[in-house]
């Protein structure tokens, strides 16, 4: 029995950026947010760079007829190749020198999920009422909080709360690690761009889940984090995992469309 992604997204401008650098990607065996940053729409630029090169990828990626190991390093190469284009594009185009973009991605096989993140944009799974953290902020608040020097409440509230120890940005001397989980039938991930987070708790979400039909919680959230000001642009999936029904539509949002 083959499992894939039943899964919708929405992607909002939230009240003060002019534009959208988020992008994301809904298919039924891969999904993904990611958030642009850089001037002169560079962080437009870089984050569909890093959806479109999912995209083009996916066939391969989502292969059930390549070996587990062989799909993991493509998966997991996919960080470099959109470094490497990032980095091509800013040569090519020096006004978008400095440009660079969070990824967060999932990839469903069989019973497992493999969990690609780089950057602050962030996935949740939520199973039997109760959200859980799969990825983990690169950030110097982060940083700051496993080192005890600050508190939860002190980083959710603190003016840097977005600085970024790990972004596509060309040349980033990243190291990429994939997490793996087994999944069933049910299990639920929502995966959001750090304008959700930075404005809405994982208390606040928890809340949100549990008191709204799943087609209206997207729209909820979105509504929920505008009541409190949504200084940036806000983008979510929510991915239900489902026995495979053989639809393979794919669709993009955000500045990738």
């Amino acid at each position: 029995m083959r499992l894939q992604f039943n899964a919708i997204a929405q992607s909002d401008l939230g009240l003060v950026r002019d534009g959208n650098e988020d992008s994301a990607l809904i298919s039924p065996y891969l999904i993904a947010v990611a958030d642009g940053m850089g001037g002169h729409a560079g962080g437009e630029v870089a984050s569909a760079i890093a959806i479109n090169t999912l995209e083009a990828l996916l066939p391969v990626i989502t292969d059930i007829e390549i070996d587990i190991d062989s799909r993991e390093d493509l998966f997991l190469n996919v960080s470099y190749e959109v470094d490497a284009q990032i980095l091509r594009v800013s040569k090519e185009q020096p006004e978008l020198s400095g440009m660079g973009t969070t990824l967060t991605s999932l990839v469903i096989t069989n019973n497992q999920v493999d969990l690609l993140h780089i950057g602050d944009s962030r996935c949740y799974l939520w199973r039997d009422k109760k959200l859980e953290r799969l990825s983990y902020d690169h950030t110097v608040m982060q940083e700051l909080l496993d080192q005890g020097r600050l508190t939860p409440e002190e980083v959710f509230d603190h003016p840097q709360r977005s600085l970024l120890t790990q972004a596509l940005m060309g040349d980033s001397g990243i190291d990429p690690v994939l997490m793996s989980y087994e999944v069933k039938a049910d299990d639920k991930f929502l995966i959001c761009s750090d304008g959700l987070t930075n404005v809405l708790s994982d208390l606040e979400i928890t809340k949100i889940i549990k008191s709204t039909d799943e087609d209206k919680l997207l729209a909820e959230l979105i509504s929920q984090t505008k009541a409190k000001g949504a200084p940036d642009n806000i983008t979510i999936i929510w991915a239900k995992v489902v026995v495979d029904s053989g639809k393979n539509q794919v669709v993009k949002y955000g500045a990738a469309q």
